[in-house]
């Protein structure tokens, strides 16, 4: 069971880094973290790991991407939690040096909403043990509440009661601070591998720690990056392997109709499967009436049909189409504007098969016009 988990880590690891080569198409669509929680990793890992260079640098991008002073300032602050007062204390300063500088240069930067009051009806330890079961997924547990009473009582009733109700930022955004704090600290991956776990619970995706680990190699440090890697390799390789095989029925998956927007003509996508991390790969079954093709389109990573019934026809911009009988396979490297369907007088069912490390893997383009259709249709059928 070791051996088998240590080899799905590698598998893992091999994914992200593949992954990782990507960010920036997927990141440009909008996906993954967004900007102001992106302006968030280095401002928390650079003052965690002391960087006060770095952590100006730091400031001054998350202010002009539009954090405000008080969100930057309780991330400053929640990091003493983690790293300690003396560099919370000196990342404070260094907010307040650039600050004062941006004034002198005629920038005013916005303040933002302070913090709200605590319930009165409600005490900061029992504010923090609801915020700890819904951060962990249940009650905290271990053997450390009993030893350390005093260590589980600062844990509920200051990090999870006084700092993390305060609203300035939500759950999602003190995980990505604390993740990459973490990642940027020695010795402490216990505590990185326990708040990835915590941030998937809070809604936070893997295609957000891709992203989280890509600012971390690009504006933090690649030891950060490595770090936060190797670890989310192996939270993953936990969960995965928990799993088991799973056998899903084909009847468990209703078949839809394909987007007008995509398709021409009458098209079935039915039995989709994948992505089960850290597998890559995505597809379906797709069904054609006679005459039904996509839309022009192109595969960030490529495509495989494989066609099971019927005949159609594949084109790539600028070519002649040729034909697809069943049994015949097909291979449409990346980047390649192309398109696929049926023939005018049969049916065609095809699996296509693709590799989709971010949900951005198809860019599709404009419709295959009838001018198009036919004029592939007769010469593909020479």
């Amino acid at each position: 069971m070791l051996n088998s988990i240590s080899n799905l880590k590698q598998s893992i690891l091999i994914s992200l880094i593949g992954v990782l080569a990507h960010v920036e198409s997927f990141a440009a669509d909008g996906a993954a973290l967004p900007e102001r929680q992106q302006r968030i990793v280095p401002i928390a890992a650079h003052t965690a790991s002391g960087n006060l260079a770095g952590l100006d640098i730091a400031l001054r991008k998350g202010l002009d991407a539009g954090l405000t002073v008080v969100e930057i300032r309780e991330v400053l602050e929640q990091m003493y939690a983690y790293a300690g007062f003396p560099r919370s204390l000196n990342g404070i300063g260094t907010l307040m040096k650039v600050l004062e500088d941006r004034k002198v240069h005629g920038i005013t930067d916005a303040q933002g909403e302070e913090p709200k009051p605590f319930p009165l009806e409600e005490s900061s330890l029992e504010l923090g043990t609801a915020n700890q079961t819904q951060l962990l997924g249940a009650p905290s547990s271990g053997a450390f509440i009993e030893f350390s009473p005093a260590i589980d009582y600062y844990l509920k009733a200051h990090l999870f009661g006084d700092i993390f109700s305060r609203a300035t930022l939500n759950f999602k955004d003190r995980e990505v601070a604390t993740v990459a704090a973490l990642a940027a600290m020695e010795g402490v991956v216990p505590q990185l591998k326990a708040h990835f776990n915590i941030a998937m619970n809070v809604g936070l995706t893997e295609a957000d720690f891709i992203h989280l680990i890509a600012v971390l190699e690009t504006e933090v440090s690649s030891e950060a990056a490595d770090t936060a890697r190797e670890a989310l390799a192996d939270v993953l390789a936990q969960k995965y392997s928990a799993k088991g095989i799973r056998v899903i029925p084909g009847d468990a998956k209703a078949a839809v109709d394909g987007p007008a927007e995509y398709f021409t003509g009458k098209v079935k996508v039915d039995d989709p499967f994948g992505k089960n991390p850290p597998s890559l790969v995505a597809g379906a079954t797709v069904h054609f009436d006679a005459g039904a093709r996509t839309a022009w389109h192109a595969h960030t990573m490529g495509q495989t049909l494989v066609v099971t019934e019927g005949t159609g026809l594949v084109q790539q911009w600028g070519e002649a189409a040729q034909v697809m009988k069943s049994g015949t396979t097909v291979w449409i490297p990346p980047h390649t504007k192309h398109w696929h369907g049926a023939t005018a007088d049969s049916k065609m069912t095809h699996v296509a098969i693709l590799e989709d490390p971010d949900g951005h893997a198809t860019e599709w383009m404009e419709l295959v016009s009838d001018e198009q259709y036919e004029a592939a249709w007769r010469t593909g059928l020479r």
